[in-house]
């Protein structure tokens, strides 16, 4: 859907991506601008995809709509309709109905799938992206969030927020509505503030930890281990190597001016070793080989009766800690 409403309806649209609050967003415009044309009570069907035939779908976008020009049918979840469900679909996409709109939901639907192929053929707004911003933009679109609900937020107090909460949208906007209602005052959201108001949720990814590792962060490598759950520390302890490893190769390359030959040696695409160069730095050569040759002796404690989380936990902060 065109966010102009001067452009004519399509008569059908995929909002997709991974984003459910810009799904909800798109849904709900969708709705809205019909509903400026007639009456959504007698002129809307909503289905399922995990349950709805693509027969009676097609069915509802034949219908004729009751005293208004156009209705409406979406189909949430269309990423789980059948095979043989889509397949009346698609045909029906060959030629919709003048007057129907159809919406298509769908957190994943592939591209190369014919119903995709059917909806995107319609016109170059028909597939609406709604995709998950990357994690570094998620504060910032944090703090535009907020302005929508009263406040504004401090950059520290918006990466909290994410932090604690995730990257799921609609969970971030109730989280403001809540900061909204408890926040007294003109002065902006702070991070303590975040901190004492929302409970901490997210879930936590081992990566997340070998970054904190990296940046030498004792309280956010303590934070994120804690929110790990289950993971193993044999498992996070030989992640921890692999990125020693790592940055030990980056300061080898950064000495002989081949920083940017640090990709193809690692064999990595380049926006995963982004920040393996500034946090080379942040390490001694001689600190990155004591922590090598240390991993080994914490793994050998941890296979011979040591408690592997003590053990792991002494191997990590000595790694890290400043001299």
């Amino acid at each position: 859907m065109d966010r102009n409403d001067q452009h004519p309806l399509l008569p059908a649209y995929l909002a997709m991506g991974s984003d459910d609050l810009k799904r909800e967003v798109v849904v709900k415009r969708l709705r809205q601008r019909i509903a400026r044309e007639g009456n959504l009570d007698f002129n809307s069907e909503t289905f399922d995809g995990a349950t709805a035939s693509g027969e009676a779908i097609v069915v509802a976008c034949n219908t004729l709509p009751f005293a208004s020009p156009v209705r409406l049918v979406q189909v949430d979840d269309c990423d789980r309709l059948s095979t043989a469900d889509r397949e009346p679909i698609v045909a029906y996409l060959e030629s919709p109905s003048p007057t129907t709109v159809l919406c298509l939901v769908s957190p994943s639907l592939q591209k190369n799938s014919r119903l995709y192929k059917a909806v995107a053929a319609l016109g170059k707004s028909a597939v609406i992206d709604c995709a998950l911003p990357k994690r570094k933009d998620l504060p910032a679109q944090v703090r535009a969030m907020a302005t929508g609900k009263g406040i504004t937020l401090t950059p520290a107090a918006a990466e909290a927020l994410v932090d604690r909460v995730g990257e799921n949208t609609v969970a971030l906007e109730a989280q403001l509505g809540k900061l909204a209602l408890a926040h007294t005052g003109s002065d902006a959201v702070n991070e303590s503030e975040v901190v004492a108001q929302v409970a901490a949720t997210a879930e936590r990814k081992p990566w997340d930890f070998t970054d904190a590792f990296s940046q030498r962060n004792v309280q956010k490598c303590l934070y994120i281990r804690s929110r790990l759950g289950g993971t193993s520390p044999f498992a996070l302890l030989g992640m921890c190597v692999t990125r020693v490893r790592e940055l030990m190769i980056a300061r080898s390359l950064a000495e002989r001016g081949r920083q940017a030959d640090l990709a193809s040696v690692l064999h990595q695409p380049s926006w995963r070793v982004r920040n393996h160069m500034m946090w080379a730095r942040g390490f001694t050569a001689d600190e990155l080989h004591r922590a090598l040759v240390s991993a080994r002796d914490a793994e050998m404690a941890m296979k011979s009766g040591a408690d592997p989380e003590g053990a792991f936990q002494a191997w990590w902060l000595q790694a890290i800690a400043r001299r």
